[in-house]
């Protein structure tokens, strides 16, 4: 019900025949910008709040441009620069980014991908990426140190900057070697065009980030790559075939685009790069040694297409293996309950979940009891009547329960702020007058902050969080406890996720009982319970994306560790103010 921003989504094309060869066989000379355009929106619920696209001409002569570049803002972002595409843009290398922010800077500056020029083709340097670096302070001094001064602070621009500067050294070595070689003038430029080494610049430029990642660039010589981050936080796909190389953020993107099975696409491992070279020829080169497999269990859930055929089926197997916890909440009464779900994401979860108890023998009831209604646009600027057009985003099937008989088991893939919960979902559904209210949610309680992509820094957003900070008042332990892991958060970052601590003194149950206590609307009739999926669980669904951070506090890299500790500090200081 409330809605994340996704990560960032990226999609790549590398021609391997000449373009008339394109030309012939489809009937356009677009073909390229076709299939780019079909991956991209096909990726759309990765970004929606800018696009951009480049490509790169191996065949145009100096004095013409080879490398073009179209950004866009908004939802319809897409549309904008694919209709702006022409003729003269046509090359054999193109790129797509789709953007959500997350470190609060929005603006066309801030839009993917980023462009460095130069005179020399090879220096010529064309960004995007899945990714949010824990570390940019780091490699901001570090560059700086150098003697360099970017003109702007951000991840994007200074990675854009540092691995700028490394494709420099690499041009300049093959620079000397062909001087040694006895070569002159445009030979010089012609052996270096052919022999860039791009795993040389990426080991040189990745070895100085923590976070997770899906690096993607191409150069003005025509140098392709993706590299993936070595814990395997962000997923990369890829597919190639005697005509092109593709690379997208999800599966089902490249099956749908080029119309092939699954098992024909690949995923890109830990710390790895699919580099394709001017000449069209590709190799995996690992770039940096492969960590703890972390891969984010958030994109299974939540994040990635569900059309998926793993995704799918873990989705499935998250709802199902609720089908306990649900039956003590509802007391075994299956016959006198009503299941449901919110939102469209939580579909596949609800089948799963109706599937568990129908294994069991039960016949349940389904019923479509809450519709999304129109986006009603907020301009009243009072915050009481605001509210109250917000409160009707979602509206009910009347007669879809048996008044004060039936209870109601609502599944959602994942329960985050808890703000629609309390301001809408809850006041609408107590209108049937269910006898219970059960909200499942099929991912574990979120405690902890997202570094590496997601727009989820602050603990305070949190309604686990807010719930146990309450539980710790109550109870006596605040002052003591919180002091002890303000000084610990502050003093010793890299040690341990000290926050991890404030929820040791409370079982699941208790925090759940809060939030309840917290999100019920004044003067609702209906009881409420809360059932989360288990950590248990998750990893039972999900066994090859072990990433728990979310949950867990158990952060892949030493930045994440730091910037949740990071988080309670800011939070206690605000607190103080």
């Amino acid at each position: 019900m409330e809605q994340l921003k996704h990560e960032c989504g990226v999609a790549m094309i590398r021609l391997l025949k000449p373009l008339e060869y394109y030309e012939k066989k489809y009937g356009t000379w677009a073909y390229g910008f076709n299939k780019l355009y079909l991956m991209m929106e096909k990726q759309h619920n990765r970004g929606q709040e800018g696009a951009g696209i480049a490509s790169v001409s191996l065949t145009n002569k100096p004095g013409s441009e080879y490398m073009f570049r179209e950004k866009a803002e908004g939802k319809d972002a897409i549309t904008q620069i694919f209709s702006r595409v022409t003729e003269e843009m046509k090359g054999e290398l193109l790129m797509g980014h789709l953007r959500y922010s997350t470190t609060g800077k929005s603006g066309l500056t801030f839009v993917h991908p980023f462009l460095r020029r130069n005179n020399w083709r090879a220096k010529n340097l064309c960004l995007c990426g899945n990714f949010n670096m824990t570390n940019i302070d780091e490699v901001f001094q570090f560059l700086t140190a150098q003697g360099q001064s970017p003109r702007i602070y951000g991840d994007s621009y200074i990675t854009l900057e540092l691995m700028g500067h490394r494709l420099d050294r690499e041009v300049e070595r093959l620079f000397t070697e062909a001087k040694a070689q006895g070569l002159e003038g445009t030979a010089i430029t012609e052996y270096i065009d052919n022999h860039v080494e791009m795993a040389n610049v990426l080991r040189t430029t990745m070895q100085h980030y923590d976070g997770g990642y899906v690096m993607c660039g191409q150069t003005g010589s025509g140098e392709m790559f993706a590299v993936r981050d070595p814990w395997g936080i962000r997923p990369a796909f890829y597919y190639r075939d005697d005509e092109i190389i593709a690379i997208a953020s999800e599966r089902p993107v490249l099956q749908t685009t080029f119309d092939i099975a699954s098992s024909d696409v690949h995923e890109l491992q830990r710390g790895q790069a699919l580099i394709v070279h001017k000449n069209g020829e590709s190799q995996l080169e690992q770039i940096l040694p492969a960590q703890q497999l972390s891969a984010c269990s958030f994109e299974r859930i939540y994040f990635s297409r569900g059309s998926d055929c793993d995704i799918y089926q873990e989705r499935k197997r998250l709802g199902e293996q609720l089908s306990d916890p649900i039956m003590k909440a509802i007391d075994g009464d299956v016959d006198h309950s009503v299941f449901a779900y919110i939102p469209n994401t939580a579909e596949v979860a609800f089948y799963g979940m109706t599937d568990g108890f129908r294994q069991q023998g039960y016949n349940v009831r389904t019923e479509k009891v809450v519709w999304k209604d129109i986006k009603l646009r907020t301009f009243i600027t009072d915050n009481s009547e605001r509210n109250d057009l917000a409160a009707h985003v979602y509206d009910i099937s009347y007669g879809s329960l048996r008044p004060n008989e039936d209870n109601l088991v609502i599944i959602d893939d994942s329960i985050v702020r808890g703000t629609t919960l309390k301001e809408s979902i809850f006041k609408i559904l107590d209108r049937l007058h269910p006898k219970k209210i059960v909200m499942v949610s099929s991912s574990p309680q979120i405690r902890y902050p997202d570094y590496y992509g997601i727009d989820m820094a602050r603990l305070e957003e949190f309604c686990a969080f807010r719930a146990t900070m309450a539980l710790l008042e109550e109870r006596g332990l605040a002052p003591k406890l919180i002091k002890e892991v303000y000084q610990a958060c502050k003093e010793r970052p890299l040690e341990a996720n000290h926050v991890r601590r404030i929820y040791e003194p409370f079982t699941v149950e208790e925090i759940n009982n809060k939030i309840v206590e917290m999100l019920r609307p004044k003067d609702m009739q209906a009881p409420i319970e809360l059932v989360f999926q288990s950590i248990e669980g998750l990893h039972k669904a999900c066994p090859d994306h072990p990433g728990d951070w979310y949950f867990t506090g158990h952060y892949p890299t030493p930045g994440g560790t730091r910037l949740c500790n990071q988080a309670f500090v800011n939070y206690i200081d605000r607190l103080q103010k």
